[in-house]
């Protein structure tokens, strides 16, 4: 069955090929660009593949954006858009940890709470959200970001037991590293504010990204999370993550200080 299908996010990274892969298998995508110039370029690039896509401006932050977006009927939130700080929990500025919060939690659960209402009414509907296996294990350096994935994992755990008895689905997607520009530009975010104090902690050693996984099989697997008739709550890419969180997950009992 063809879905209508909001993604937040959409003009680059997974975001991008999702809204590419669902529109070419058929669906309603409206695709949900921080910017204008992105809007504008993404709706080139639809164009050009012969694809039809509305682009839409939703800068997840802005409440002027949100609401436009809510006025919108869909079956599928995909609440994709997020931002990545690195740095150690000891020497990240506030103002840098509060606003990856913003971004990955608050504004995303705004936008949650609002398709969801309209889904609760109707008896039906799908919020998807981008998390991260980050959010299901230990990243140090990269503690802002997971601590905002663990967050979003708390929040779907929630969401969808309270929201099953009204028919409305939540479901996380947790990707690794993937080769979308976005963990590179992470890691390097830290470098613009390190030297501008002094520091007790070490800077992190450099994180080889040679070792990225190809895109395209995380976003095959978040297209079916959205079109299955019934996907599994949680899922992780690539399959050997999926061990390391469950071999992380069951160490952690056996640690000690």
């Amino acid at each position: 069955m063809k879905k209508t299908v909001l993604i937040t996010g959409a003009a680059s990274g997974f975001g991008r090929g999702v809204a590419l892969g669902l529109a070419a298998a058929g669906h309603r995508v409206i695709a949900g660009c921080q910017i204008w110039p992105q809007v504008w370029e993404l709706r080139n690039a639809v164009e050009a593949a012969g694809l039809k896509i509305e682009v839409i401006k939703l800068d997840v932050l802005n409440e002027i954006d949100r609401a436009k977006a809510l006025n919108i009927e869909i079956d599928v939130l995909f609440n994709n858009a997020g931002i990545m700080e690195s740095g150690p929990i000891a020497e990240i500025p506030m103002t840098v940890f509060r606003s990856v919060f913003e971004t990955n939690v608050f504004a995303a659960l705004e936008l949650a709470q609002g398709f969801a209402r309209a889904m609760v009414k109707r008896g039906s509907g799908r919020i998807v959200w981008t998390s991260s296996v980050a959010g299901l294990v230990k990243v140090p350096f990269d503690g802002a970001y997971a601590a905002s994935k663990h967050a979003v994992e708390g929040i779907c755990s929630a969401m969808r037991e309270e929201l099953k008895p009204y028919g409305v689905e939540i479901v996380t997607v947790n990707p690794g590293a993937y080769r979308t520009g976005f963990n590179d530009t992470g890691m390097e975010s830290m470098d613009q504010w390190w030297d501008q104090g002094e520091r007790v902690v070490a800077h992190w050693p450099v994180r080889p990204l040679d070792k990225q996984h190809d895109p395209a099989e995380m976003i095959a697997a978040m297209i079916d999370v959205i079109e299955a008739e019934h996907p599994p709550y949680r899922t992780v890419r690539p399959a050997n993550a999926e061990a390391m969180v469950r071999k992380e997950q069951e160490d952690t009992w056996s640690i000690r200080m």
